[in-house]
């Protein structure tokens, strides 16, 4: 009889009396930490899906972590026999989407004009002598995601890609979407959501193949809330109507010039050159943050006369829809379901995960799980799919509700356990979708257009990498429009990070592009729960609001 520790991939028998800390690292599995198991730095998070009842209780120094959130320093094995799954917010295998395709506007296209430059061994930082020496001008791209962050270390003179790195963000404690982290760092007077943040990228920083102090500037971006979580700067107002950041307060009061931010970045505790300063993209209003206004430097929104729009879907997804000549802006509150939050046997998109679903005229249901092992659970771009397929084949009406009522649909009857999908997490999608499809809806008809005007529908971030087109459209979580005109491009926020640092004059344009932005609020239109409730319906986009038929019922009601 023994407990079993699983982390991280790794697995091996865990005494009694032993932390997952210690057993973690025995395994080979690193945990964050600068305090060594004191419990006084609060990074060694992990997350425990299973056995917590083999744990010890939560000491005083965890009371600020919420839900199944341990130190792995301070959970101890106290039964004899049982098994523990847990992972750390450093997950190597984690499907982290890092690159960018199919963009008209690449890194290599373009011929650096960084701040940082060198005369002689001189190196300058806007024409300012910051050092002296004959090495490498290094330069950090940085996406804080609400739920991933990327970096990507960048050669300032060459312009290419070093490295790059990326993990969960660790905040995850603090909720899973920007209200929950507002109103946790507003109640907490340490600051643990930025303090945790920046130890882990203290951390991946000095885990690149280079020397830290030759890091001259870095540039940051995410959404406001992200981004002004990691600058310190209070985030109260964003979480309250009319939702601003408090740079954008201070712009309107003429206090600021622009929203974007800089400070010296050790002080931010990045250690970096002592005299490097980090840049935070301007956001554009509300919660459509810095890392919008990236992805509209990456598809070169500024120099763009086709009518296009960019939407990357998450927690909070951001859309843009426009071209040089007029551009409209919204958020999105997704929430965290097509992440795998909310759904019964949801996972972020890991080994195990269920990534492609197909169900065949026999009902036989084919599923592609991520490493091809044993599945464990279904993951954002699975559940795409299995929408897709129930609509199909007649197994879920457009309403929601399965055929043969409230049992759960098996998608999967191997594994540790069944993955199954049923009607709550159906409408926990259905509410997902439904803000997605309300902001698509909004937006166009604020521009005076319908999906079918678009020439260029692009799909950012890692879960529209991966999404499943058709399927995506048959439900009504993107436009009903040819398949030519779909780009997914991937991480279009660290490409427009990595070019607001090696140019000046397109970091400068980004400036003068975010103040001409028209940013759509939907939650002051007068018809947006209508409209909210449609979308939650699964049809093609175009056909949800053809006019025809009864609405139907509160998305409450749905499922």
């Amino acid at each position: 009889m023994s407990v079993i520790l699983h982390i991280d991939g790794h697995a091996g028998e865990i005494p009694a009396g032993a932390s997952i800390f210690e057993r973690a690292e025995a395994l080979g599995v690193p945990v964050p930490t600068s305090c060594v198991r004191h419990g006084r730095c609060k990074e060694c998070v992990v997350e425990v899906a299973a056995g917590m009842d083999c744990l010890s209780p939560p000491v005083d120094a965890e009371r600020h972590l919420r839900g199944n959130f341990r130190l792995s320093c301070c959970a101890r094995v106290v039964r004899a026999a049982g098994t523990i799954r847990c992972h750390t917010m450093r997950r190597g295998a984690m499907r982290v989407e890092r690159q960018a395709f199919n963009l008209p506007v690449a890194v290599r296209d373009w011929r650096p004009d960084p701040a940082v430059t060198r005369d002689g061994d001189r190196i300058l930082l806007d024409g300012v002598e910051v050092d002296r020496g004959r090495g490498p001008l290094h330069g950090l791209a940085v996406d804080i995601g609400t739920t991933t962050v990327v970096l990507r270390l960048l050669d300032l003179e060459s312009g290419e890609v070093a490295a790059d790195a990326s993990f969960e963000n660790p905040q995850r404690f603090g909720g899973s979407d920007v209200m929950a982290r507002i109103h946790y760092d507003t109640h907490d007077e340490s600051r643990l959501l930025r303090r945790t943040l920046a130890a882990y990228l203290r951390h991946a920083v000095e885990g690149l193949p280079a020397d830290p102090r030759s890091i001259y500037e870095v540039v940051v971006v995410g959404n406001s809330t992200m981004r002004d979580l990691y600058f310190g700067l209070p985030v109260y107002s964003i979480g309250q109507s009319p939702y601003r950041s408090v740079t954008e307060l201070e712009l309107a009061a003429g206090a600021r010039a622009t929203t974007s931010l800089a400070a010296p970045s050790r002080r931010l505790g990045l250690p970096v050159h002592p005299r490097a300063r980090t840049y935070g993209l301007p956001i554009i209003s509300g919660h459509v943050g810095a890392d919008a206004a990236a992805c509209m430097l990456a598809i070169d929104l500024a120099h763009e006369d086709r009518l296009v729009a960019v939407m990357d879907i998450g927690t909070n997804t951001e859309l843009i829809v426009g071209n040089r000549h007029r551009v409209f802006a919204a958020s999105c509150p997704a929430g965290p379901a097509f992440e795998g939050g909310q759904i019964a046997c949801g996972m972020p998109g890991l080994p195990g995960a269920i990534e492609r679903v197909a169900i065949g005229d026999d009902g036989a249901v084919a599923a592609e799980v991520i490493g091809g092992g044993p599945p464990q659970g279904i993951c954002g771009s699975g559940l795409v799919d299995l929408l897709g397929e129930l609509l199909r084949t007649g197994r879920m009406n457009s309403l929601g509700r399965l055929a043969d009522g409230a049992a759960p649909f098996v998608v999967a009857p191997d594994g540790d356990q069944p993955v199954t999908f049923g009607e709550a997490d159906i409408s926990a999608l259905a509410q997902a979708k439904g803000a997605n499809a309300a902001g698509l809806r909004i937006v166009f008809e604020a521009y005076g257009i319908r999906g079918a005007d678009l020439d260029v529908f692009y799909l950012a971030g890692g879960f529209g990498r991966y999404l499943g087109i058709d399927a995506a459209r048959r439900i009504g979580l993107i436009p009903d429009i040819d398949s030519a005109r779909i780009r997914q491009v991937g991480n279009a926020a660290i490409e427009g990070a990595c070019l607001a640092l090696l140019s000046r004059t397109r970091r400068a344009a980004l400036e003068d592009l975010v103040k001409n932005v028209t940013h759509c609020r939907l939650e002051t239109h007068p018809d947006f729960f209508d409209i909210f409730v449609e979308g939650c319906l699964f049809h093609p986009i175009d056909s949800v609001h053809s006019g025809a038929g009864a609405r139907p019922a509160a998305p409450s009601a749905i499922a």
